[in-house]
């Protein structure tokens, strides 16, 4: 068996339809009394009714929070949470609004309650990004990890069923590089496995059945495990590619996921069978790669960077940028290569 270090960074989870009821206990049990709401402009009424529900305990609400989180709306969050003296910051939404909690817990060391509408996974990570100037940087520091996570299927049965693939198969990206990953471990593989395997079998039901609770729940079971993978096992190139072309080119995050994950896969593939056989078993398919490209086509997923609007042009000078600031991977990271895997995925090409 391979040698390894597991040092977890997990916190409290309350999972089950209708969990957000429970709400004002978690806050109260964190000694909460000026508890500020954080959404998207989109989720400003399920921020009120947040609000509504915790009473006294509640001291208003930060409805900006945007895709990679800017500098600047980071910097407006956290006045406004000094302002009103928040001792505790309750995240509402997808990975934007999780990502500007963590931003402000940085600076504020408030805690944070997460309760996530999709399936991006951020809540379970002491992970946080911030884009200034076309760049997006991320980072780890143990207190932005929410302290308690509320995982309420029901938030979820009215997320778009094209949104619902593409953020499921972001969560997919980390279990599968999770499994590859530099500090891999034994514990972490059987959770990548069994997320993987969970939010795969799940996103054709969501797709069949938008309000299917059984599909909806196991999805978020496997967002869950997926997250807990991101939290302690690393990164490699794909989230080096989908973090670069998100911060510089202002692609859409989970879709950017969807479309660029076949192909890093398939990048990696040669050098890394244990990871590959794992994902075998869990996709239930013998090209994992060409799986997950079926798995976005087939389902209302973008496939291609072209039709998120990511110009032909661009693609030398983010293979370019890839080069030049890389992270750790498998497989080494070379122009030609790196070059050739973003031209596949902006022409949505079909692995293998």
């Amino acid at each position: 068996m391979q040698s390894f270090v597991c040092e977890l960074s997990v916190g409290r989870v309350v999972f089950g339809a209708g969990a957000l009821a429970h709400l004002p206990r978690e806050a109260e049990r964190l000694g909460a009394n000026r508890a500020l709401v954080l959404s998207t402009p989109g989720h400003a009424d399920l921020a009120r009714s947040i609000v509504e529900m915790l009473g006294s305990r509640a001291a208003g609400t930060f409805c900006g929070a945007a895709m990679h989180v800017p500098v600047a709306t980071a910097r407006e969050a956290l006045r406004t949470a000094r302002t009103l003296s928040a001792d505790c910051l309750i995240a509402i939404g997808g990975g934007s609004t999780t990502g500007l909690a963590k931003a402000v817990a940085l600076e504020s060391d408030a805690p944070i309650v997460a309760i996530p509408t999709t399936y991006a996974g951020s809540e379970m990570t002491p992970i946080y990004g911030l884009t200034e100037g076309g760049e997006k940087r991320t980072a780890r520091d143990p207190r932005v990890l929410p302290r308690t996570v509320i995982y309420d299927p029901e938030l979820t049965t009215t997320l778009p069923v094209g949104l619902s693939v593409t953020s499921g198969l972001n969560a997919i990206a980390h279990a599968a590089e999770g499994l590859y990953a530099r500090d891999a471990n034994p514990f972490t593989a059987l959770l990548a496995e069994e997320g993987l395997r969970a939010i795969a079998g799940a996103l054709p039901a969501i797709h069949r059945a938008p309000r299917d609770g059984a599909a909806r729940s196991q999805a978020l079971y496997g967002a869950w495990l997926c997250g807990i993978v991101l939290g302690n096992a690393g990164m490699a190139l794909h989230h080096k590619l989908c973090h670069l072309l998100g911060g510089t080119f202002n692609l859409p995050h989970s879709e950017t996921h969807a479309a660029v994950l076949p192909h890093a896969i398939a990048y990696n593939a040669p050098v890394v069978p244990e990871a590959l056989e794992r994902m075998v078993r869990a996709l239930g398919r013998p090209d994992p790669a060409a799986a997950l490209y079926d798995l976005a086509r087939d389902h209302e997923a973008p496939y291609s960077l072209q039709a998120l609007g990511f110009a032909e042009g661009d693609i030398d000078r983010a293979a370019e940028l890839a080069v030049a600031h890389p992270y750790w991977n498998p497989r080494p990271i070379e122009l030609e290569a790196i070059r050739a895997l973003l031209r596949n995925a902006w022409e949505g090409k079909r692995p293998g």
